[in-house]
């Protein structure tokens, strides 16, 4: 298996594990894919993949058309995407993912994380090249064989497909979404749920004394309601 199997195997039940907090930045996606490209989920890709990602989570459809009708609404506010880049303690590189009316705000929370659990927070591009940005499905594995599933989507750039208990997960480069989105429609295949991912090229091994160093950081950004995702490059089993 290769680096995106290890990734997610790392990742399992660690992230969005609180359920409002899901909800929270499902929300937002819906805003910001709504604001991009319209609330019909017939022409707009994004929302298709934000609403699978809902029902992925057990979001109620109520919750999904009240955002959607929310967002439409003109005096609805938009959402911007900021990325921030730094250093946890003992060189860690840490990415943030954020969604923010108030750049402000979030600039100054997100640095005072950094500073208060002796972190450095970089300026754009000092870790970004460590992490491989990717995007990734998750489809109906009903009928399905992988291997076949591998060789047929390398064309729309594919680079590794496994299979755990929830479906076949299919990893590409970001740039690869839309072909590969648009050819799983195209075939009928079910996709349970879609993302992205930036996944650390290569990972630091600490003790269990510096891992709970990293992960008072890592805590504290991911409670903060601007915070999307966040990535490390430290190593977990």
């Amino acid at each position: 298996m290769g680096r995106a199997f290890e990734f997610r195997k790392a990742r399992k039940m660690k992230r969005w594990s609180a359920m409002s907090k899901a909800f929270t930045r499902i929300g937002k996606d819906i805003v910001m894919a709504v604001k991009e490209g319209g609330p019909d989920p017939e022409n707009n890709s994004r929302l298709r993949a934000v609403i699978q990602n809902a029902k992925a989570v057990n979001m109620p459809k109520d919750n999904v058309e009240r955002a959607i009708k929310r967002a439409s609404d003109k005096s609805q506010g938009d959402y911007k995407e900021v990325l921030f880049e730094g250093y946890a303690p003992h060189g860690i590189a840490v990415l943030v993912e954020t969604a923010t009316d108030n750049n402000t705000r979030t600039v100054a929370n997100v640095r005072s994380y950094f500073n208060k659990c002796n972190g450095n927070l970089g300026t754009s591009g000092s870790v970004v090249f460590m992490f491989d940005h990717t995007c990734n499905f998750r489809i109906n594995a009903e009928g399905l064989d992988p291997e076949e599933i591998e060789l047929e989507f390398i064309d729309f750039g594919a680079e590794e497909v496994f299979v755990d208990e929830d479906g076949i997960l299919i990893y590409a480069p970001f740039e690869s979404f839309g072909a590969i989105q648009s050819e799983l429609e195209k075939r009928q295949i079910e996709i349970l749920s879609s993302g992205f991912e930036r996944i650390p090229q290569s990972t630091k091994k600490l003790d269990s004394a510096q891992v709970l160093e990293v992960e008072k950081l890592l805590e504290k950004l991911e409670e903060d309601d601007d915070v999307q995702n966040v990535y490390h490059s430290m190593h977990e089993d």
